[in-house]
């Protein structure tokens, strides 16, 4: 993690030198700043300020000195779990580390205890699942690499685990490890799975987080969490969907295509297959269209990087494609779009077959991947 370290007194320039060199120690990057007068090389900028820019650049800020300091400091930037820093504070004498902002998605909790390790101090942890150690969706998701779409519902799967409800797990994808406490496995439409339905994980945590042992009393649980690349994967009344980004989406155009084409083209194809955007990991094409300004703006417009394949790889690609004689007599390959998003995603799975449409064709293949319960 990229980390900045500000202190406000000599005890707690000790502390925070002890805690830097512990973190570089264990990987970190880490930038040490000073505001007081009674310090040599003290910030000239107040805390607030170097605090902003910090919010931005780093991945975790730590204050050592007064919990008002910090607050005061990083209330006017605090945004979202999604985006906001890890933020600790710690007393200057380096007996308490508090876990203060972004827990889970920013890392606090980690971070708290990992600074605690170091300085033989108290972590400081407030968020509930960790209290009860429960199971927390963000924290999955994280580990996963996931996107979180819905944060309100996401809270939901929280309070109705602490209050001890079952919660449903549906995923798309294989999954390995233990399902956690609570978790109830489902199939797509949100109903309890039989356990000689159950293909992935261990039969007999399976077993223990069924809601019950008689099928005709099976319940749908109200609240639930779906590992989906789909829109329209909503099994339960109260869906949080964990996206995780494993899809390709290939395409091809004609010569010289406009940009904005080209964009519209791949919009409309999420559309149709209903795959979150944040699930499509890069773009691909044949090697012909390397330049290809529209090509290259859509990869730069959704950050994502741009693959290209030559002829013989594109050969190489497995399953059923979609055939042009014309594709074929200009590029060497009978389809660009299908064949391009199945090389691009390691020989997977094409989910959308091509679509060609004002010049630009598309398709949507999905890589190999794996849940995983830890």
């Amino acid at each position: 993690m990229k980390l900045s370290i500000i202190c406000f007194s000599l005890t707690g320039l000790h502390t925070s030198e002890r805690l830097k060199q512990g973190l570089e120690g264990r990987g970190h990057t880490v930038v040490l700043a000073k505001k007081s007068k009674y310090l040599e090389d003290s910030i000239k900028e107040s805390a607030g300020c170097w605090t902003e820019k910090r919010f931005v650049q780093d991945d975790g800020i730590i204050f050592v000195g007064a919990c008002g300091i910090a607050v005061r400091s990083i209330a006017p930037f605090v945004a979202s779990k999604k985006s906001d820093p890890a933020v600790l504070v710690i007393d200057e004498c380096g007996q308490f580390v508090i876990s203060l902002l972004s827990g889970h998605l920013g890392g606090a909790n980690a971070l708290a205890l990992e600074a605690a390790s170091i300085l033989k101090a108290q972590p400081v942890v407030t968020t509930a699942t960790d209290l009860h150690n429960r199971f927390a969706v963000d924290v999955f998701a994280k580990k996963n690499g996931c996107e979180i779409i819905n944060m309100k519902t996401a809270k939901e799967v929280s309070a109705a685990l602490l209050a001890g409800e079952q919660v449903g797990f549906y995923s798309e994808f294989p999954w390995k490890g233990v399902l956690p406490e609570g978790l109830v496995l489902c199939d797509q439409d949100g109903i309890p799975a039989a356990e000689e339905d159950l293909p992935h994980g261990a039969p007999g945590a399976a077993k223990q987080n069924r809601i019950s042992e008689n099928p005709g009393e099976k319940k749908r649980p109200h609240v639930g969490i779906a590992v989906t690349v789909h829109s329209s994967c909503m099994p339960f009344p109260s869906t949080v969907q964990i996206v995780p980004p494993v899809v390709t989406l290939g395409m091809g155009c004609r010569k010289g295509k406009e940009a904005d084409a080209v964009y519209e083209a791949a919009k409309a194809c999420l559309e149709r297959a209903s795959v979150y955007r944040k699930a499509v990991e890069r773009l691909a094409s044949i090697d012909l269209k390397k330049e290809e300004e529209g090509l290259l703006a859509l990869a730069a417009r959704w950050e994502i990087p741009f693959s290209v394949f030559s002829e013989e790889e594109l050969l190489k690609a497995r399953g059923e494609f979609t055939s042009s004689a014309f594709v074929k007599s200009i590029t060497g390959v009978e389809n660009v779009c299908e064949r391009s998003a199945v090389t691009a995603a390691a020989q997977g799975i094409l989910i959308e077959k091509k679509y060609g449409a004002n010049g630009v064709t598309t398709a949507l293949a999905v890589r190999k991947w794996e849940v995983r319960f830890e």
